[in-house]
């Protein structure tokens, strides 16, 4: 499946995320469960997960040490607002 590009996003308090999709939609993705391990933990520190970004294209997000969530993830697990 293909999915929306993502245009825009927020990161909101509790380790969310808002997202607006280029199809109008708008959804909140909740990072906390994602973050466990080596690899995520460095997203509980409040300044780093804010810098939070859309990756080219618009087809994910990621941090600035690499750290990533698959795109299907972020669109089906999201809710929508």
């Amino acid at each position: 499946m293909i999915y929306p590009t993502i245009i825009k996003i927020q990161p909101l308090e509790n380790y969310r995320i808002k997202i607006n999709y280029n199809t109008g939609e708008e959804k909140i993705f909740n990072v906390l469960p994602y973050i466990k391990g080596q690899w995520y933990e460095e997203l509980f520190e409040e300044k780093y997960f804010k810098t939070v970004h859309i990756i080219e294209n618009g087809k994910g997000i990621e941090w600035e040490n690499g750290q990533d969530i698959a795109p299907h993830e972020l669109y089906d697990m999201s809710i929508n607002i």
